[in-house]
């Protein structure tokens, strides 16, 4: 989504601009330090805000711009994107509140 976004509106071919590759290294940063790992749900049914609220204002640009671009760029990927936007956010489970029940 952020190389689409940076072809449409940075302008730039076959890369990224310095900003979007700073951003890019951003967002890899905090999925590999969330707790859902790799069931993490879409951002907008997450129950936890992995990025700072600035950095949040630029993803949601990114996303707003290339969600739509998605369809005609990458048909299969929309697909699983829309798919788990739909699917419920289970709380991780180390962070699950309550005793557990050991029959």
């Amino acid at each position: 989504m952020i190389r689409i976004f940076c072809r449409d509106r940075h302008g730039t071919t076959g890369g990224l601009c310095g900003d979007c590759t700073e951003l890019r290294a951003y967002a890899e940063r905090r999925l590999e330090k969330c707790p859902f790992g790799s069931e993490k749900p879409t951002c907008a049914r997450c129950p936890v805000h992995c990025y700072r609220p600035g950095m949040r204002d630029r993803i949601r640009e990114v996303m707003r711009h290339s969600g739509p671009r998605m369809i005609w760029r990458h048909p299969v990927l929309a697909a699983f994107h829309l798919l788990d936007g739909r699917r419920k956010a289970e709380p991780p489970a180390d962070r699950r509140k309550g005793p557990r029940n050991n029959p």
